[in-house]
């Protein structure tokens, strides 16, 4: 059998295992003690005495290895079911791509249209109707994506799995997308991940979640965890009123930097390097729950379709819904490369071009840095359009490099310096910067219009989108006006005995503000009714204690969310020495 997985990341592994103090890979939720279970033995025990069985999931599940686990344990307590696929109910790969083309940006290597399309849509209606249990069978198991539409009479089995899993197995083609015949190129395949897969299963997520009875995590090949639905939405619940860390993941890229890989020791080192750091981009981040020594994943997604309102705020969820609206991740070139030169699409043109709800607003805060680092923001005064795009044309077409200090304004980096990147503002991250990116919450609508002319970790160069970018770049953001409205300038709001309270303001199209604590011993602060994003950026070690009872560790460079139901919470420094802490939420 080939590679279930490529990549050099390790698999979460049913236990946590002790690691060096600092950063923490696997930040745990308790749900209490015997609520996670970890083997197929103790779920068939669960199932036993259904008649009827529907395992549902995720695309990127194998549910013919689980079916295999699940079997055997069946066996053994003498039970031999009559298993059925949801495949064999759908409609035919071919029809299947004639109606999600249109969301898939033809010939485009990266963009299409969020689908408006059900998971019902992708089913032969003659056949999930006709459907019917073998009424003389002892079970009857319904197997894979879709199977709750079946309605049948008895337990819900949900299998999850965390999407960047799901890409580490496309990558190995060993998984298919929905309702695909055979594995695509990975980029193929992560875009329809994206503007169809991954809407469509969310839909339906959404609508089974109140009735799940058991969930099982489903990305070990060898064992599966899994524990209850009703103590998971608990645990969700419980959250949505206090507070969270999700899983972060990490990536290496053509102009990955050495900071991640020298700082958080628990990583693999067999990578050339880390470029980013996914902390907190929520479409594809999990939230891990532990039990008595064991972890279940379960993606962030159920969050917030459990308890969005409470953890986002009434106002917010108003507005967009069941997407999480702040993003945190590190961008790292220490002793790497610059970024692209790029910018991203204005708020109507995202949602007219590919459905997105929000915008991608960006700001780099300056975490760590090297002398000399600057930050590419903005143009030269006085730069022509016609002149700009002639010149990266030229660049695309002849493999020539950019006069980038002929067009590209350039700012000196400076540690907890905030750079303001409202869409259509070109940027990029000059080389030995680490960038802790706070943006709204969309993260592929990057238009590149420069690439240094460097190779992708493929060999091949990576797609740029000059088109796209001009049709988006602000051309009035130039010369003195870009340190002037591009560069916050911090200002003291508040101050106690030893704390103050700074707001780093962001740009008038900003839908997101920051602010940033300075820390003695420990500070009260209020959501008002607004989930807060935190990132403990000077010092080793906090503490984030909500009224409602949690505590939880913080560590140097580690993202916290305070879902805006706690009402409270409050920051204790336990470093030793000050500490600052950045804060974001919604304007």
């Amino acid at each position: 059998m080939s590679a279930l997985r490529k990549t050099t990341q390790y698999l979460l592994p049913v236990e946590k295992r002790e690691q060096a103090e600092g950063y923490d890979l696997y930040p745990l939720h308790d749900l209490g003690e015997g609520k996670i279970f970890c083997d197929c033995r103790s779920l068939a025990r669960r199932l036993a005495g259904a008649r009827q069985v529907m395992i549902d999931g995720y695309v990127g599940v194998r549910f013919d290895l689980f079916a295999r686990q699940l079997g055997d344990a069946l066996a053994e307590l003498g039970i031999h079911p009559v298993w059925w696929s949801t495949k064999a109910m759908m409609k035919p790969a071919a029809e299947i791509d004639e109606l999600i083309a249109p969301y898939l940006g033809g010939d485009d290597p990266l963009f299409g249209f969020r689908t408006p399309l059900t998971l019902s849509d992708l089913f032969d209606e003659e056949k999930l109707n006709a459907l019917q249990p073998d009424p003389d069978a002892g079970m009857n198991i319904l197997l894979g994506e879709g199977a709750a539409l079946a309605g049948w009479e008895g337990p819900l089995v949900y299998v999850d799995i965390p999407k960047n899993e799901i890409q580490f197995r496309a990558r190995a083609a060993s998984i298919v997308n929905l309702g695909a015949d055979a594995p695509d190129a990975p980029k193929k395949m992560y875009k329809r991940f994206y503007f169809v897969d991954w809407v469509i299963l969310n839909r339906h997520k959404k609508a089974i979640l109140p009735r799940i009875d058991v969930m099982v995590d489903g990305q070990r090949e060898d064992t599966v965890t899994w524990a209850e639905g009703a103590d998971i939405r608990a645990g969700l619940e419980y959250l949505s009123h206090n507070g969270f860390r999700v899983r972060p993941w990490f990536e290496p890229g053509a102009w990955g930097g050495q900071w991640i890989r020298e700082h958080i020791e628990a990583l693999p080192h067999d990578v050339p390097n880390y470029a980013w750091s996914f902390e907190l981009i929520v479409p594809e981040n999990g939230v891990i729950f532990g039990s008595s020594g064991r972890m279940l994943e379960v993606s962030f997604d159920m969050l917030m379709f459990e308890a969005g309102e409470r953890v986002v705020g009434s106002a917010c969820y108003a507005d967009y819904g069941d997407e999480f609206p702040i993003r945190m991740d590190y961008l790292d070139n220490f002793d790497g490369g610059n970024l692209s030169i790029q910018c991203h699409p204005q708020r109507e043109y995202i949602r007219k071009n590919f459905g997105e709800v929000l915008a991608q607003e960006e700001t780099y805060y300056i975490l760590d840095t090297r002398p000399g680092a600057e930050v590419y923001l903005g143009f030269k005064q006085g730069v022509d359009p016609a002149a700009f795009e002639q010149a990266l044309t030229e660049s695309f077409h002849n493999g020539t490099e950019l006069d980038v200090p002929k067009y590209i304004n350039a700012e000196p980096s400076a540690r907890h310096k905030l750079f303001l990147i409202p869409p259509g503002t070109l940027h990029s991250s000059g080389r030995n910067n680490l960038v802790l990116e706070i943006s709204t919450t969309p993260y592929i609508f990057t238009f590149k219009m420069y690439d240094w002319l460097a190779l992708d970790l493929d060999g091949k160069p990576r797609p740029l989108n000059i088109r796209r970018a001009m049709e988006n770049l602000c051309f009035d953001r130039q010369g003195e006006k870009v340190a002037r409205e591009l560069v916050s300038h911090p200002v003291l709001l508040e101050k106690g005995d030893d704390w103050e309270l700074w707001h780093l303001p962001t740009h008038r199209n900003h839908s997101y503000d920051v602010h940033r604590y300075k820390v003695g011993s420990s500070v009260e602060v209020q959501t008002e009714g607004k989930c807060h994003v935190l990132n403990l950026v000077e010092g080793e070690t906090a503490e984030i204690r909500t009224e409602g009872g949690m505590s939880f560790p913080l560590h140097y460079a580690e993202t916290f969310v305070v879902s805006a139901a706690a009402g409270s919470y409050r920051i204790v420094n336990t470093s030793g020495r000050e500490i600052m802490v950045v804060k974001a939420f919604m304007k």
